[in-house]
């Protein structure tokens, strides 16, 4: 019993000084060394060496591209105006009677076509600012508009988005990022309709209330959002306000969306699997299988041809091109290391004889059904590290071998295991200690006071009642 209270310890402990600020590059490890050294008798320079560092090594391996493409193509979507360009467009068509929905529609068309969250959040500011200010919205309900359109159903639901939530269980699952379509499709669309509802009776309400602009929507300009823990909304991924020449057309700035989604499911469902890979079989190649990577394949097809394609029609709106290539690699380090280090956290917790208690009980949580104890064990650690991503790794790192098999025995399709696991990382992962929530809070210049009771309801509770109406719906038809 003494284990299971350090590593409860120690998980209370990494979700506190994380709110605190800091760093998760210095958080993870010694974590991992307090659970060695207060928990059991194993050596802790060998758990470190063998077990942190393998297993964060082993992360940064696997998705270090995706991590690095993604900001890159971030980065160029911003510095070439495409980002601006979309959003104003989206905001233009619907006009300010619709602000609420042009909001979250523009957040949700970039961040389902690869652009960051954070680059999303910086881009579509400014202009929801106006635009709230314009249709007499409050100002404190900005932050759960942008959150909804980018922390919810474009992160973990639609099928083929290329955010990493979507990508991580691939090759624990043997799938692709279009995993369970018609789920995905119908759990996206109760995200985003019950969000919608929530934010517009919150509007109503506001406006009963005799709250609007001339109350709390004094715009802020110039707040510099702090460094999450995370290490998101950093320097390297601020909108830079310089002058253009001119801006791309809507069509320009939107076809690299476009493409990051349709050369993904091409080379998913047409180009990889057609191909010879007989040689992955090999020991140099990792003896693996085509299965295993193929979701990888696709997202790294897809970004690298988008990027290029970018660059070509974008090519005298990015005068500083190498200066923007380089900000966007280096803005995806901080991130994947944060990250990885969580995973190394996770292996070191997986390794305690203590941590065999929690796994059973956890397995044991969803009775025959292994998708309700998936969906719990992600959303747990989601909300323990205020990392969707890390507690997802964390959860499949040590237990997807597990519902894997637990699957197969009855007889749970992986693609179903994929989906949940993937919409589960979007529920608790939002508590007031999370990186994108606090960086969200500090460009929108509000505090949690002001407004994460509005980003709990669309990025926690919503999510959460969108997974149970999910589970139910893959247990009752299987995925499809």
């Amino acid at each position: 019993m003494l284990g299971i209270g350090v590593i409860i310890i120690a998980l209370i402990l990494l979700m506190y000084l994380a709110y605190r600020g800091i760093s998760l590059l210095i958080l993870a490890p010694i974590l991992a060394a307090f659970t060695v050294l207060a928990g059991s008798n194993d050596p802790i320079m060998a758990s470190y060496t063998q077990i942190f560092m393998v297993a964060t090594g082993g992360f940064i391996i696997q998705y270090f591209p995706i991590f690095v493409l993604g900001a890159i193509f971030g980065k160029l979507m911003e510095d070439s105006g495409s980002a601006e360009v979309m959003a104003n467009s989206i905001i233009q068509m619907l006009g300010e009677k619709r602000a609420i929905i042009a909001v979250v529609l523009s957040c949700a068309v970039m961040t389902y076509g690869g652009v960051s969250l954070f680059v999303v959040a910086f881009a579509v500011y400014p202009i929801a600012a106006a635009l709230f200010k314009r249709a007499d919205i409050p100002k404190r309900l900005m932050p759960a508009t942008i959150a909804l359109g980018a922390f919810t159903f474009t992160m973990t639901a639609l099928p083929g988005t290329p955010a990493i939530q979507n990508a991580i269980p691939m090759p624990y699952f043997g799938t692709s990022t279009f995993a369970a379509p018609g789920l995905g499709i119908i759990t996206g669309l109760v995200m985003f309709v019950l969000g919608i509802l929530w934010l517009s009776y919150r509007v109503k309400r506001s406006a009963q209330e005799g709250y609007g602009k001339h109350n709390d929507d004094t715009v802020v300009t110039d707040k510099k959002p702090r460094k999450s823990a995370a290490g998101e909304g950093s320097d390297a991924m601020k909108i830079s306000h310089k002058s253009r020449q001119s801006l791309p057309t809507a069509f320009v700035a939107t076809l690299p969306l476009i493409l990051v989604i349709a050369i993904n499911l091409l080379f998913t469902e047409y180009v990889i699997p057609q191909m010879q890979t007989d040689y992955l079989q090999q020991p140099k190649y990792g003896a693996t299988t085509l299965d295993a990577v193929r979701g990888i394949w696709s997202i790294i097809a897809a970004l690298v041809a988008s990027i290029v394609i970018l660059i070509t029609m974008n090519w005298r709106r990015l005068p500083y091109l190498t200066k923007t290539l380089d900000s966007g690699a280096n803005a995806s380090l901080l991130p994947i290391f944060n990250t990885a280090s969580l995973v190394g956290f996770g292996a070191v917790i997986a390794a305690l004889a203590a941590f065999e208690i929690i796994r059973d009980s956890v397995v044991q949580l969803g009775g025959d059904n292994p998708v309700i104890s998936l969906a719990i064990a992600v959303n747990l650690l989601a909300g323990m590290t205020g990392s969707a991503s890390g507690g997802m790794s964390i959860a499949l790192s040590t237990l997807g071998k597990t519902y894997m098999e637990m699957g197969q025995v009855a007889g749970i399709s992986p693609e179903l295991l994929h989906r949940v696991t993937a919409v589960s990382t979007g529920g608790l992962d939002a508590l007031p200690h999370n990186g994108a929530v606090i960086t969200l809070l500090a460009i929108c210049g509000l505090t949690h006071k002001d407004s994460y009771g509005d980003i709990a309801v669309v990025a926690v509770a919503i999510p959460l009642i969108s997974l149970v109406i999910l589970i139910l719906l893959g247990t009752l038809f299987g995925s499809f």
